[in-house]
């Protein structure tokens, strides 16, 4: 097999999206799948919608296109703000887009009339996380622009939560961005559909025994893909968190210091090791680097531990005897990791899968996908 290269295993992420979607249907909440971390992967949005997504969510335009072109003819929202160059693009790809500028409605308006189509638009409302969206006490005076601009439908909402600052959505918040739903609909007359309430952060919220209000609807990546509560890293109970593995190959595994013994040229490369300058550790060198993934994001094997990386090499540290040059090491991923190992043109993916014994189409040369 050739390396390096992620293993995905779908049947698990089709087995989490299958656990969330179920426990949140209890609370009248459907989900949507995002699939921006994994770019748009055809085979992971389809592992996602079998297990229960009512729809999928991406970031850019170039994953949603990847979708269409699979002949994924389900509902695609573009969850950033679109940008006013990519409008005609955007009404002719995606069936709904979360905005914030009435400059970029009006151009998604004018788009959508030159195409005699209607444009469904989501609102976002800044509910603390600081990053994108409308403040609530403004959020009605624009939603009744849309309701009268011809082109484009008023269809919901939107909070966000837990991305630039790491503001965690609470009960008071969840029930203040609620009830602005309800406010919406007195002001401008149509009734508000999807009620957006946030991403796998609210998860906790969301299987809380408080009430849930309005909100129907969460975007739901990191968790259904890795199993984990992204605030605290925590697993998910009953969920897996091991669909992808990233594979890397050793090319060196000469007896070599683990901590250099000549002058530094710069204070900067005199950063912390996690391996001591132990006689008894071997050093490893992987071909893979910080082009390829966030070495930050990834859990060290038992036995091993990080010493560094440089844009191609990651040098480790092990007591284990076993490797030798050409040999593999395997390496769960976070989030981080994840998004930038999947959108590196040098690691391929190898699909596996309980329920589809077929060959995935290629995403590019550089990227081959096979399912094994």
């Amino acid at each position: 097999m050739t390396s390096p290269r992620i293993e995905v295993d779908l049947g698990k992420i089709r087995h989490n999206a299958e656990t969330v979607v179920g426990r949140l249907r209890k609370r009248g909440i459907r989900v949507t799948g995002v699939t921006k971390a994994v770019c748009g992967h055809p085979a992971v949005a389809q592992a996602m919608l079998d297990g229960g997504c009512t729809g999928l969510a991406e970031a850019r335009l170039s994953n949603v296109r990847r979708l269409r072109d699979a002949n994924k003819n389900c509902s695609i929202t573009l969850i950033r703000t679109p940008m006013l160059s990519q409008v005609d693009e955007v009404v002719q790809l995606c069936d709904a887009s979360y905005n914030t500028q009435i400059v970029v409605i009006a151009g998604l308006a004018a788009a959508a009339i030159r195409k005699n189509m209607v444009h469904d638009i989501i609102l976002v409302v800044e509910m603390g996380d600081l990053r994108e969206g409308i403040l609530p006490e403004n959020v009605g005076a624009i939603a009744q622009h849309v309701v009268n601009m011809p082109g484009v439908a008023l269809k919901g909402i939107a909070a966000n939560f837990a991305c630039l600052n790491g503001i965690a959505p609470t009960a008071a918040k969840m029930a203040a961005f609620s009830s602005l739903s309800t406010e919406i609909e007195g002001l401008c007359g149509p009734y508000i559909e999807a009620v957006s309430g946030g991403n796998s952060a609210n998860l906790p919220w969301a299987f809380g025994k408080q009430p849930v209000g309005r909100v129907n609807d969460l975007r739901l990546g990191e968790a259904i893909l890795l199993g984990v509560d992204p605030i605290t890293g925590k697993q998910i109970g009953g969920m897996h968190t091991d669909a992808f593995t990233l594979i890397a190959e050793v090319i060196e595994t000469d007896a070599e210091p683990a901590l250099p013994s000549i002058a530094l040229v710069s204070p900067d490369f005199a950063k912390p090791r996690l391996v001591s300058n132990d006689a008894g550790a071997r050093r490893l060198i992987l071909a893979i680097g910080q082009q390829d993934t966030d070495i930050q994001g990834l859990t060290m094997p038992l036995g091993t531990a990080l010493i560094g990386a440089t844009s191609d090499h990651l040098v480790v540290g092990t007591h284990h005897s076993t490797f030798r040059v050409g040999a593999e090491m395997r390496f769960p991923m976070n989030y981080k990791a994840l998004m930038r190992a999947m959108a590196a043109p040098d690691i391929q993916t190898e699909l596996r899968d309980d329920r589809y014994p077929r060959r995935s189409p290629s995403r590019s040369k550089a990227k081959h996908l096979a399912l094994i």
